[in-house]
């Protein structure tokens, strides 16, 4: 069955990993939001630049804030962007 999820790039990240959205398949053992981000790095320089820091980067699943442990199911729109700051 084909897990397609769609990720979204934001700010530097976006500048990274070299566009602003793509869509795949994940693999199986990616079920959370955390194994997302250990896997993303593999898929070529521009993402493993993009995520050498994890602390820096923030995410959502579908428009709302995630933590780690938040699931990632087929269908997702998982969004990752720089922590926002306020002056």
């Amino acid at each position: 069955m084909a897990r397609s999820v769609t990720i979204l790039y934001f700010a530097w990240l976006r500048e990274r990993v070299g566009r602003a959205q793509e869509a795949f398949d994940l693999p199986e053992t990616v079920r959370t939001v955390a194994d997302l981000l250990d896997y993303l790095p593999s898929r070529g320089p521009g993402h493993e630049a993009a995520l050498r820091n994890r602390k820096s980067v923030r995410c959502s699943v579908n428009q709302e804030f995630a933590d780690p442990g938040t699931s990632v199911r087929p269908g997702d729109e998982i969004g990752l962007f720089p922590p926002v700051t306020g002056g």
